[in-house]
């Protein structure tokens, strides 16, 4: 098996969001399709690692996110066959509510930051369940139900890796600060901290983040990510339940998170670029 990891080039910022495409006896897949709007960039990766885009007949994606999963209609369009979570399949099949309901948070940036999201066919869409798992070529890539950051969320197994999605949250450049992925509406602190112990109790060797690249150090990352989930949901509480205003709220949790990132010895320059 061999692991090819595609910088989407996000914003024409590199390290933000990443593709894995995987190769097993002759046979081609994708762990994650990214958005619409680098598309372009994700197909022209796949040429350069020396695969026909065509051959690439089997796309996972961990959760029907845009940054995740916005591209996938394409492939479906062209053949490939796109496995998800059962909560996920009416979302790719029909994107139109999905992408009303990211039009509505993203304004006029919608088009620029997410480009099309696509429908993918009926029969191009197969949902799979916990632990069920689908064959290329010589290995198996295996579904695990992690809700947490959204109840549709799927982390991928092969052997002792894991491709994370979001449920692992999101480090840039491998430094020690850990964002919280959190987006709104399907938060659960409860189901994440679970989804968290399924993890720390299979002993991964490797952890692939789409937020971005491979983690060796999984036992530290995971049980600091597990400390990180429980502290960021209770000091928002904390200042919801204060009756602190949305504002303050949000301008709180951006210092809150800036002066962790400081400590943990984050450079101005990546807190920037993973504002």
């Amino acid at each position: 098996m061999r692991i090819h990891i595609l910088d989407l080039r996000f914003q024409g910022i590199p390290g933000l969001i990443a593709s894995y495409l995987i190769e097993s006896g002759g046979e081609y897949a994708l762990i994650e399709t990214g958005p619409g709007s680098t598309l372009e960039t994700l197909r022209a990766a796949i040429r350069a690692v020396g695969v026909d885009e065509s051959a690439i007949k089997k796309i996972f994606v961990t959760h029907i996110h845009l940054d995740h999963a916005g591209a996938a209609g394409w492939f479906a369009q062209q053949g490939a066959t796109v496995y998800c979570h059962p909560n996920a399949t009416r979302h790719l099949i029909d994107p139109s509510k999905l992408i009303d309901s990211a039009r509505m948070v993203y304004g006029h940036l919608m088009d620029k930051l997410w480009g099309d999201m696509l429908p993918a066919p009926v029969d191009r869409v197969v949902a799979l369940q916990d632990k069920e798992s689908v064959r290329l070529g010589e290995i198996e890539i295996i579904a695990w139900d992690t809700p947490g950051h959204a109840r549709h969320h799927h982390a991928f197994i092969i052997g002792d890796i894991c491709f994370t999605g979001d449920v692992a949250g999101m480090r840039l450049e491998n430094s020690r600060y850990l964002s919280v992925t959190a987006a709104p509406p399907q938060f659960d602190p409860v189901s994440y901290g679970q989804s968290l112990d399924r993890l720390m109790a299979a002993n991964f060797k490797t952890l692939y983040l789409t937020h971005f690249g491979v983690v060796s150090d999984v036992e530290w990352h995971l049980s600091t990510y597990r400390q990180r989930v429980a502290e960021v949901y209770e000091r928002v509480a904390a200042d919801f339940q204060a009756g602190v205003s949305v504002e303050e709220n949000r301008r709180n949790y951006a210092l809150a998170e800036h002066a962790i990132a400081m400590q943990a010895g984050v450079s101005e320059e990546l807190w920037r670029k993973g504002e």
